[in-house]
Formats: C-alpha cells, sequence, structure tokens
C-alpha cells in the first residue's frame, strides 16, 4: 500500500486556501474597500486586494488538481471495486468543474472592474451612482458571485469529508461487499 500523502496535502491545503481566500474577500475585502477615503479610492483597494489574490488562488486550485488527481489516481481500485466511491468522486468532480468555471467567470467580471483602478464605488461589488456602467454590471454580477465560490468549496469540502469516510476499513468492507452481492443474482 502506497502513501497519499503528498496528494493529500496538495488536495487539501489547495482547497482551503480557494475556499478561504474568497470567503475572506467576500466578507472583509469586498466590504472594508467601502471604508476608503474616497469613493474613487474604494475601487483602488478592492481591485488591489483581488488583483494580489489571482496568482495565490491559482496556485491553490492547481494544486488542488494536481492532489485530487493524485488521490483518484492513488485509489482508483476502491473507485471501481468500493460502492459509493465513485458516485460521490463523480459529484466532487462536478463540483470542482462549476468552481473552476465560477472562479474563471468571476475573474473576468473583475478584470473589467479593476481596467480602471481608480473607478468610483460604494464598495468592492457595490456601484456607485459615478460608477461607468460596465464596471456596475460586473459590481452586480460579482456581488452574487462572491458567494459561489466558497460555497461550492464548500461542498467540496464536504464530499472530501465523505470520501475519507469511505476509507474506514469496516466502510470498505462493507462497500466491496455491498458491490459484490449487487452483481451475484439471488445474494441482494
Amino acid at each position: 500500500m502506497s502513501s497519499n500523502t503528498l496528494s493529500r496535502t496538495l488536495n487539501d491545503v489547495g482547497l482551503a486556501a480557494w475556499f478561504g481566500g474568497t470567503l475572506a474577500n467576500a466578507v472583509a475585502l469586498n466590504p472594508a474597500a467601502g471604508a476608503a477615503d474616497s469613493p474613487s479610492g474604494v475601487g483602488s483597494v478592492a481591485n488591489t486586494g483581488w488583483d494580489r489574490w489571482t496568482p495565490v488562488n491559482a496556485a491553490a486550485i492547481g494544486a488542488h488538481l494536481v492532489g485530487s488527481t493524485g488521490l483518484l489516481l492513488g485509489n482508483k481500485g476502491r473507485v471501481v471495486g468500493q460502492r459509493g466511491v465513485a458516485s460521490t468522486s463523480l459529484v466532487k468532480t462536478a463540483l470542482t468543474g462549476a468552481a473552476i468555471g465560477v472562479t474563471a467567470y468571476s475573474r473576468m467580471l473583475g478584470r473589467r472592474v479593476s481596467a480602471d483602478t481608480q473607478v468610483p464605488a460604494e464598495s468592492g461589488t457595490e456601484p456607485s451612482t459615478r460608477t461607468p456602467r460596465d464596471v456596475a454590471e460586473a459590481q452586480r454580477k460579482l456581488k452574487l458571485l462572491q458567494w459561489a465560490v466558497p460555497a461550492l468549496t464548500a461542498a467540496m469540502i464536504v464530499l472530501d469529508a465523505r470520501l475519507g469516510e469511505q476509507q474506514r476499513p469496516s466502510n470498505v468492507v462493507e462497500g466491496v461487499l455491498d458491490k459484490v452481492t449487487a452483481r451475484v443474482p439471488g445474494l441482494s
């Protein structure tokens, strides 16, 4: 039996940073930017914060993807042979794809907002009456999306916990036996 310590670490640390960083930005950075000295300073603070977070977030997502792939490959026997592991893995994969899509779309909108670093705004996701129309539209979308990434990544954390529980020896035995007996006529 080989160790999955590196893969598990990349999976967990990458996902923790992805979740925690986007949640902190939604809870703290976006509203706190509203405390800037001037309306144009609001946009500057929020844009600077998000622009600094972007490369860290990209590294976190990359680490998570490498770690998740390593865990999937390291547990391929359980994925195929233990009831429930494949379906949980598929749901996590779908959520990962959705989180990546929302993250990428949010970044695209964020670029639109940060193109003018001194844009007037009420907060990182609240336009003011002086905010240019295209930036205001992007901010309104970002106001909703800023919560989508933490929600999706939190769901992935829950599924990782479920996958960990499925590795308990008693769950492995039960899952393998259930899968075998379901395939043998008269045993299920």
